[in-house]
């Protein structure tokens, strides 16, 4: 009988063992500096009247700029949640060479406007394992992954005579696969992050790879390269523009 009572409880402890890493609990914060480059055109309608479509550089004199950005994440066994968010800011100048409409209001040439692009950025993400070989030396996952991305911005473009301006909210939903691989125990690690979607109002593209070293435990250092195309329409706003760039980012997790 004890024998019975000690191989089974033997097997409990095996069997535990076994379901701990799918059952582990994960927790951590991860904040990036991204260095996009800013790229395309937008068009604002207004009152009915079709709005001109302006290139953001040559049109509308907007530069580049960096920003950060924050991310939330947890995770257990094969399910993972993760909320991020940052908030872009552009403005510029510059004298138009045509006239322009913009928001059902028309700028002459040669008439200097000022412009200022903001919107944040919201990410809900959801991303189940279909396959996770994370328990070897060589990790390695792939998992299916489904976003809503949430852009909540304004533009505005004044003269001395003029303005205008418009606000947009855009609610996205994104699919696609998440790819990692770890080496040496998860000391080196690289990642592929593809997500998009293309509907009847437009297209999104949202692509991350990195490579990333884990110097102490509970922390990583990640450097990589952030793709972000969209051409849609939200409410009498169009874009279609490019933000992409390299990116530094840490992680702290438990």
């Amino acid at each position: 009988m004890k024998k019975k009572l000690f191989l089974l409880t033997c097997i409990v402890a095996v069997l535990a063992c076994i379901r701990l890493p799918a059952m582990a609990f994960e927790v951590g914060v991860r904040g990036y500096y991204w260095l996009p480059a800013l790229n395309g055109d937008i068009k604002v309608e207004g009152n009915g009247i079709p709005g001109t479509t302006l290139d953001l550089e040559n049109d509308l004199g907007l530069d580049n700029e960096y920003y950060p950005v924050i991310e939330f994440f947890a995770g257990t066994g094969r399910h993972h949640v993760s909320l991020s968010y940052y908030k872009a800011e552009y403005d510029g100048s510059n004298v138009l060479d045509r006239s322009i409409t913009f928001h059902g209001k028309t700028f002459t040439a040669s008439d200097l406007i000022e412009t200022s692009l903001k919107y944040s950025v919201y990410d809900i993400l959801y991303q189940y394992d279909l396959l996770d070989l994370e328990n070897i030396l060589a990790g390695f996952s792939l998992g299916l992954a489904g976003k809503v991305k949430v852009i909540n911005g304004s533009v505005e473009v004044k003269s001395s005579a003029l303005s205008a301006s418009d606000d947009f909210t855009a609610p996205i939903p994104l699919v696609g696969l998440n790819l990692h691989v770890g080496i040496l125990a998860d000391i080196l690690e690289a990642r592929l992050l593809s997500m998009g979607i293309a509907y009847g109002n437009g297209t999104m593209f949202d692509v991350q790879a990195d490579f990333a070293v884990t110097p102490f435990p509970f922390l990583d250092i990640h450097g990589g390269y952030r793709v972000f195309l969209i051409d849609i329409d939200a409410d009498d706003v169009k874009f279609n523009y490019n933000t992409s760039g390299p990116y530094l980012a840490v992680t702290f997790s438990f």
